[in-house]
């Protein structure tokens, strides 16, 4: 919106006559318009603007002697003063819009005690109100206490509806069931998936029961280098932080959390993890997020070659792994839901590359 404004204020100036910029608000799928309706004078003086992400009537006097807008202070709306706010309202008139136009009340998601879904499960209460969100816990063995309690506590906070499924017995019989083609391989990567796709299971059946849209709730540094799961929790009719950086998330629920606690504080201090076997944290398989975050910014949004980012003083191992890891998920993102887009460029239609890159 800064920059927007730059431009018509410079151009009101520049060229002496008055601009009304008349922007469209509304989500339509992965796209968003903000709304921020402005008028400048012939000075390039603000003189106008209606409200961000919402909509609005914005009237302002033209005076047919000094042929210009006329100054009225009242008439401006203040802007929004954050990124973490103008995220947060986005993405709640992202969920709502699609909700509604795709004829959908009440929505579901499952809700693991972290902090993806915990941000999810508030923009969706705002967006439909709490009686309409329905949040699903899954735990299984290697779901820590504290994620089951920090759920619950979110639940608590935003007063929306909830129910608890344990998977183990689901885990047992998939066990049981590949017991065979398994014996003698190590315990790996594919068992791990295995709960998370029961839960995307889970999920869909209970969407698929009562007419819920499910909101999958992967971030999108995630979806960026494949840390997800196909058919497991990218499940969904509607990705709605999937072009949220994972440092955005916690930008964005601690501006949420500014006056009271909405996230529970314990998930905003704990390592975030898939809890998929013991002791495991994102870091275990990823660079700290702050650092995985910027290359991916450089390398998707500012189209960055390697060799630029080498230059930002980043080790090429790190680099190399990075983009190594966007190259391979690329089948993953051809095969997920619709993302609500909120930054330069996004994994949707302003994404298409290659699935074979030999």
């Amino acid at each position: 919106q800064n920059l927007r404004e730059a431009m018509l204020s410079h151009a009101a100036s520049r060229y002496q006559i008055p601009i009304l910029y008349a922007n469209q608000v509304g989500g339509n799928d992965d796209l968003l318009f903000d709304g921020n309706s402005v008028a400048f004078n012939s000075a390039g003086k603000l003189v106008g603007r209606a409200v961000a992400f919402a909509g609005d009537l914005l009237v302002v006097e033209f005076d047919p002697e000094q042929k210009d807008l006329v100054e009225e202070s009242s008439k401006v709306t203040p802007a929004l003063t954050t990124e973490a706010e103008e995220i947060w309202s986005a993405l709640v008139m992202g969920v709502r819009d699609y909700a509604s136009k795709c004829g959908f009340s009440q929505v579901v998601l499952g809700l693991s005690g972290g902090i993806d879904s915990a941000l999810v499960a508030a923009i969706a209460a705002e967006a439909l109100g709490s009686e309409n969100v329905l949040g699903i816990l899954m735990p299984s063995p290697y779901s820590s206490q504290h994620s089951v309690e920090d759920a619950l506590a979110l639940v608590e906070n935003l007063g929306i509806k909830h129910e608890i499924l344990p998977i183990q017995a689901a885990m047992t019989a998939y066990d049981q069931t590949l017991a065979n083609m398994f014996a003698n391989t190590e315990f790996g990567v594919a068992e791990e998936n295995l709960q998370s796709r029961i839960r995307g299971n889970l999920l869909m059946a209970i969407a698929n029961k009562f007419g819920h849209l499910l909101l999958s709730t992967g971030n999108k540094s995630e979806m960026a280098v494949g840390y997800c799961t196909l058919y497991g929790d990218m499940n969904g009719g509607l990705a709605v932080i999937a072009d949220v950086p994972k440092t955005k998330v916690f930008q964005v629920c601690h501006w949420l959390n500014r006056h009271t606690e909405v996230i529970p504080s314990h998930i905003l201090t704990k390592p975030p993890s898939a809890e998929l076997k013991p002791g495991q944290v994102d870091q275990d398989s990823l660079p700290p997020y702050e650092i995985l975050d910027d290359i991916l910014d450089r390398l998707i949004c500012q189209h960055q070659a390697k060799e630029q980012i080498l230059a930002a003083g980043y080790e090429s191992n790190i680099v190399n792994k990075v983009i190594r890891l966007v190259n391979r998920a690329e089948f993953k993102r051809r095969q997920a839901p619709p993302g609500l887009k909120i930054t330069d460029r996004a994994f949707g239609t302003g994404w298409r590359m290659p699935i074979a890159r030999g």
